[in-house]
């Protein structure tokens, strides 16, 4: 296949649908840990096209809704001070923290502007040397190597006043913890975009470990289907494995660059995840000879207030345990225009999708 279109011909998705349908000897619990295939799957309704013995849940794939109001709280706590530019992903403006937002502090007058890559925070900091310009980096696998190049250019350019705080996480820790946990569930449709980028290799524990199917899937509706359909027959067969479909961009030893840049500025290190808590081995930090860039060991703050919303169920749906109309506040209180929680606010989040793709 070449084109798009191609992999979203309707005769080969309702094949692909009877297939599964066929497939089905059980009722099945599958979950994708990846923003982008939760958009995709309520935006295409593949839901509508699977039997009703497969479940399909959405975990903490969304790197905006993961990341932890302590994290959001640190940003808002710099921003407040003099002479700081905070440099952000757009999305992230508008998670809630403790008891402000980036969007609140920015309209308070607060310097805090939106890129679309680390490298434009560097450009920020080269041009306005007189300030100290700290970028927030967030996202998993896919987004760490860019952020990573991003720091050694500023140590190449000798850059002093470009500064990181670091929400960068990494995938197997969570979705071990997700294995080990009270969720049942038979397999997972791995991130395709992670996988791009570490390779398919680092997912082989689940089946090797817990028994789970794993396929790599792509983000068109053929994928998708395709990947369930995998993972059906690998639960039939009593046979899991790591399976990549989205052969197209993913390979088994995945972008070995991308790999190499990470690696030579990160190190692993526990991180707090919004709905998880702390989870060893799980974020990024800068290595020794890159602190000088951590803007938590340059300018350490303790802000006063860690606390998250109680009425709000964002955890719980980070985990599959529950979904966004279980929560009394979905479509009421909590918008997009409003959210309250996390999950509200981006294209990847859980419930900003729901919101979007499913009627009242």
């Amino acid at each position: 296949m070449k084109y798009i279109e191609e992999y979203r011909n309707r005769d080969l998705i309702l094949k692909l649908s009877d297939h599964i349908k066929k497939s089905v000897i059980r009722d099945y619990s599958f979950m994708e840990v990846c923003g982008g295939h939760t958009s995709a799957i309520h935006r295409f309704g593949i839901p509508s096209l699977l039997p009703p013995e497969i479940n399909l849940i959405s975990g903490p794939g969304c790197p905006v809704c993961v990341t932890a109001t302590d994290f959001i709280d640190k940003a808002i706590e710099y921003s407040r001070m003099k002479n700081v530019t905070i440099v952000t992903f757009g999305d992230l403006l508008r998670v809630p923290g403790s008891e402000s937002s980036l969007e609140k502090e920015k309209i308070r007058g607060a310097d805090i502007r939106i890129v679309f890559s680390g490298l434009e925070a560097l450009k920020i900091a080269m041009s306005e040397q007189e300030k100290k310009v700290v970028f927030l980096g967030i996202g998993f696998e896919t987004t760490a190597p860019g952020t990573a190049v991003t720091v050694r250019t500023a140590k190449e350019e000798g850059l002093k006043n470009f500064l990181l705080l670091s929400a960068h996480k990494v995938m197997p820790p969570v979705m071990e913890t997700i294995a080990s946990e009270e969720i049942k569930i038979d397999g997972f449709l791995c991130p395709g975009h992670v996988a791009a980028i570490t390779g398919s290799g680092i997912f082989n524990f689940l089946p090797l470990k817990y028994r789970l199917g794993c396929v790599i899937s792509g983000f068109e509706p053929t994928d998708i289907l395709q990947s369930i359909l995998i993972l059906v027959r690998q639960i039939n067969a009593r046979s899991p494995a790591t399976e990549i479909q989205y052969s197209r961009v993913v390979t088994t030893n995945g972008n070995l660059t991308a790999q190499d840049q990470m690696n030579k500025v990160f190190e692993h290190c526990d991180a707090n995840w919004r709905g998880f808590g702390t989870i060893p081995g799980s974020g990024l930090r800068l290595k020794s000879e890159y602190e000088d860039f951590d803007v938590e060991k340059r300018i350490p703050v303790e802000p006063k207030l860690f606390h998250d919303n109680l009425s709000c169920i964002c955890g719980d749906i980070l985990r599959g345990l529950r979904k966004p109309e279980n929560c009394s506040m979905f479509r009421k209180k909590c918008t997009p225009e409003n959210p309250v929680g996390a999950c509200m606010v981006s294209d990847e989040g859980a419930c900003n999708t729901y919101f979007k793709y499913h009627a009242e």
